[in-house]
């Protein structure tokens, strides 16, 4: 059995201890007890070094817990070893931990929401609340009354207590026998065996972020300490170069902003009203300028190198939506053809197009207005296009 010193003191950092067990390798090894908290109830595994020798992994077994290392241990520290946790990393769990705790205290505190669970994440952290939606004022509030908490500087303490002897927990815990509570002075009581704050002024500046709908439950993602001041940092250069670009202050941005944005659509609009009328304009020119034949049928080919065939559509539809009018369009690279037919001119575009491309193994299809497809190779090209030029000298 592992004796686990980081149910008592958090803020442990060395300490030595004797290696009980090892596998083969000498990479996962068993100590008689430890500081280094493994994974377990959304908190990551603490890591350091153990006789000097990087520990990359802890895993709660049960009983007993296991401390895998990068390398073997040295042959000669079969016995007690000296063990360092990485107290830059253990402070930032602590300070996501008891900042979830005070969150969760809060949600139900002052909106009766229900904390379902948590995971503690390397750049952020989340809560999925009891609750089909959850609008900004709350979210605001409970931020508020976060950090009122932590400005309060309440005093968190860690006690024993047996499980059916403990009533007044914020959320029943389904363990037997004895459980350990974290309590934060007039605010909350949970079953719990994570690290933690001495006091809520540690958990630092509480920062809530984004809201996600989960399985009709709201995940929040929060940052606490540490990681809430680099993150508003970010934000703050971030939203300070956006002011730049928009020649703006900082307060004033959402609204060059938000201008900018409707002048970029209103000339969005523009754009695609003059294309339009642009393709209308050239598919009429075409029709124009093609010669009837003997049916009084007037067929188009336009062939480009590259490019994209949706660029073109507008301008087949023009074309087509003159009397007896058959459009086709092809790409050399890559290889793609579009055939487009009036509805009078006797020609099923999409069967005949279909057809063709099967033959020639490509593939495609559409209505009988319009249709389109890709080939294989500009051979195949070569023989779709020939067989459409059919319907010109039929």
């Amino acid at each position: 059995m592992t004796e686990r010193l980081y149910y008592t003191d958090s803020y442990l950092r060395e300490f030595r201890a004797r290696v009980t067990d090892r596998d083969g390798h000498g990479r996962r090894i068993y100590l008689d007890r430890t500081a280094f908290y493994p994974t377990s109830g959304g908190q990551p595994y603490d890591t350091g070094a153990i006789a000097g020798v990087p520990l990359i992994e802890v895993v709660d077994e049960g009983e007993r817990i296991a401390h895998v290392l990068a390398a073997p241990l040295p042959s000669g520290d079969a016995g007690e070893v000296e063990c360092r946790i990485d107290w830059k990393r253990r402070f930032d769990h602590m300070q996501q931990h008891s900042g979830q705790h005070l969150l969760s205290a809060v949600f139900m505190e002052r909106l009766g929401i229900a904390t379902v669970s948590f995971h503690l994440g390397e750049d952020s952290a989340t809560i999925d609340l009891n609750t089909a939606s959850l609008d900004t004022a709350r979210v605001v509030e409970a931020e508020r009354r976060a950090n009122e908490a932590v400005f309060e500087n309440r005093l968190l303490t860690v006690s024993f207590a047996d499980a059916e002897q403990t009533r007044d927990l914020r959320k029943p815990s389904a363990r037997e026998g004895t459980l350990r509570i974290i309590a934060i002075e007039g605010l909350d009581r949970s079953a719990c065996g994570g690290t933690h704050v001495a006091r809520t002024g540690e958990i630092g500046p509480v920062l809530l972020r984004k809201l996600d709908r989960i399985r009709n439950m709201v995940r929040v993602e929060f940052l606490c300490g540490g990681r809430a001041v680099t993150r508003a940092r970010a934000d703050f250069e971030a939203l300070s170069r956006v002011s730049q670009m928009v020649s703006g202050s900082l307060d004033e941005t959402p609204q060059a902003v938000a201008a900018q944005l409707e002048a970029a659509r209103n000339g969005d609009k523009l754009r695609r009203k003059l294309e339009a009328d642009l393709a209308q304009y050239r598919g009429g020119e075409l029709y124009a300028g093609a010669t009837p034949g003997e049916t009084g049928l007037r067929y188009v080919l336009r062939r480009l190198p590259s490019g994209n065939l949706e660029d073109i559509r507008a301008i087949a539809q023009s074309f087509t939506a003159n009397p007896q009018a058959v459009f086709v369009a092809a790409l050399d690279q890559p290889p793609a053809v579009l055939l487009a037919a009036s509805a009078d001119s006797g020609v099923d575009a999409g069967k005949l197009l279909k057809n063709a491309l099967m033959q020639a193994g490509g593939r495609g299809g559409g209505n009988s207005r319009m249709a389109q497809g890709s080939l294989p190779s500009l051979e195949a090209l070569e023989r779709v296009l020939s067989r459409l030029g059919e319907i010109h000298r039929a």
